[in-house]
């Protein structure tokens, strides 16, 4: 399975989450390229959009490999049998995770402006991103929701390795996964057109979802002295 995009990713996405229309829904998306995936499902089922910021830390010598992850509200993952493999000691663990909380408030500040986040207690989260590699991201993510109050936590990806659902079950309630690749190197592998997404696009995109949100809120709202009275 291949996609031409992350929009075309986000709309094959939501085909498969559509049971989940008229529900108390809130989608939220990994930046940064989660989120052009997250907003063609948020759009779809009709519900807010916000983000979850987490951050990879990588292997001081090799920074693109993943030995945890850490986010929101102090929530923190590990991956020990990385960090053994890697030789990573004790403290140069804690310098790299010392520099990627400072990210995550730095990021969560630039995303978001002056925006509260969009509250999750006793709501569904949909956590999307634009694919899944080591799993250590999409955890965090999961577990951030969980603990700003989610009472059901939906993990969804257009795409990951074959043993997704294993890696996951015990941080989401329900894995959403469309494509489970047997021979899975990167996300963007499975991406005809897998460019950079910038911080200026994230902040389009949430400013879009929120406008669309209040114009929907308004027009089911009766009280509305704005609308047309019968």
């Amino acid at each position: 399975m291949r996609f031409a995009d992350r929009a075309d990713a986000g709309l094959r996405l939501a085909e498969s989450l559509r049971f989940l229309v008229g529900q108390d829904v809130v989608v939220v998306g990994l930046p940064r390229g989660g989120v052009p995936v997250a907003f063609e499902v948020a759009c779809a089922l009709g519900a807010p959009l916000d983000v979850v910021v987490v951050r990879k830390l990588g292997v001081p010598v090799q920074p693109e490999l993943g030995m945890g992850a850490v986010g929101e509200g102090g929530v923190r993952i590990v991956d020990r049998e990385i960090v053994r493999r890697a030789g990573v000691s004790e403290r140069e663990l804690s310098t790299v995770e010392q520099h990627e909380r400072v990210e995550v408030v730095r990021r969560a500040s630039r995303l978001r402006g002056d925006k509260t986040p969009v509250p999750l207690t006793g709501r569904t989260v949909i956590v999307v991103d634009d694919g899944m590699a080591t799993g250590s991201t999409a955890r965090a993510a999961c577990q951030v929701v969980r603990a700003q109050g989610a009472t059901r936590v939906v993990l969804a990806v257009p795409v990951g390795p074959e043993d997704t659902e294993r890696r996951m079950r015990a941080d989401a309630d329900e894995i959403i996964c469309l494509y489970k690749a047997v021979d899975f190197f990167a996300v963007g592998q499975f991406y005809d057109r897998f460019d950079q997404t910038m911080d200026r696009e994230v902040v389009e995109l949430l400013r879009r979802a929120s406008e669309r949100a209040a114009a929907v809120s308004a027009a089911n709202d009766p009280a509305d002295p704005s609308r047309d009275k019968e």
